[in-house]
């Protein structure tokens, strides 16, 4: 009984190594965040009683395609990933996966996903989920290494989930699911450009054209920063004007739309790396803050 004890320590150990190695090649606090809006998406979309099981199809596919999407996004980029410090431990850098074994695994996610949504919910969620996947992979990500504005065009295919979301619960497109999409847009630019920030010298070297390395002074990084913070401000307070949501939503989201803009205008006053860490402190903070209450407050 003891002589195999430290074997049976030992598969433990190799079995977690493989299950952080997994997570890490489907960017698991990524794809756990796209849960997370396509699920909010889906509640504040339903009228009535919540479906459930639609809601659980609708996650799980989203899911799938998610880490499918983000598997083959780490073997696109593999060769750039192995320069920064940040992503040369990722599976495929690290030497831990191969790229035919993640091509497999990310098509066969991705596909399953598609087939998933398809079958399980409807054709305009999948739809929608086909065009996250292709823009994410063959549009934002070879953008990367060309242009500054794919931190633009990568909040796309961010966005959808929450409006995959509202898609699978009412199966139509409207004004509701189009202001969580909006949301999710003007989040994504000032807690991307706070990465960027704090990043900078890495995605040079790693071959990346984001903001801050053709605008070296921060200028327009801070106004954009601020700008994107401010127009969050507004969209994020339309669901309590589509009455969607209660009086509880609008004071809280009022709250935090304004800290939320403060903290950009104070990174954009000094570009200073404790700043910019801030910001992006702080845009975590402030998502899944504005969702639980969105959720908590619900009106309909």
């Amino acid at each position: 009984m003891k002589a195999t004890a430290p074997l049976l320590t030992e598969a433990i150990a190799v079995e977690k190594s493989w299950t952080a190695v997994f997570l890490d090649l489907i960017k698991a606090r990524l794809t756990f965040l796209v849960v997370l809006t396509t699920l909010v998406g889906f509640y504040v979309g339903s009228t009535g009683p919540t479906n459930l099981p639609l809601m659980v199809h609708a996650v799980l596919g989203t899911a799938l395609l998610a880490s499918g999407a983000a598997a083959l996004n780490q073997l696109i980029e593999r060769e750039h990933d192995a320069k920064m410090q940040r992503t040369r431990t990722r599976p495929l850098p690290s030497g831990r996966m191969q790229p035919s074994t993640v091509l497999v695994v990310g098509g066969t996610l991705s596909c399953a996903g598609l087939l998933y949504l398809a079958v399980a919910v409807n054709p305009l969620t999948t739809a929608l989920g086909a065009i996250s996947l292709l823009s994410y992979l063959f549009i934002y990500t070879p953008l990367k290494r060309v242009t500054w504005l794919n931190t633009a065009v990568g909040t796309i295919p961010g966005a959808l989930p929450p409006l995959m979301g509202w898609t699978a619960a009412r199966g139509q497109l409207e004004t509701g699911g189009w202001v969580l999409f909006a949301i999710l847009v003007f989040w994504q630019l000032p807690h991307f450009l706070a990465i960027a920030w704090m990043y900078r010298d890495e995605y040079a070297r790693a071959g990346f054209k984001m903001l801050p390395l053709v605008d070296p002074e921060g200028h327009r990084t801070g106004r954009l920063a601020v700008s994107h913070t401010l127009g969050l401000l507004p969209i994020s307070l339309s669901p309590f004007v589509l009455n969607l949501t209660g009086p509880l939503y609008l004071a809280i989201a009022l709250i935090l739309g304004a800290g939320f803009l403060w903290v950009a205008i104070r990174f954009a006053r000094r570009l200073t790396l404790a700043r910019a860490r801030l910001l992006f402190f702080v845009s975590i903070l402030y998502l899944p803050l504005l969702l639980a209450v969105m959720v908590l407050d619900k009106m309909k």
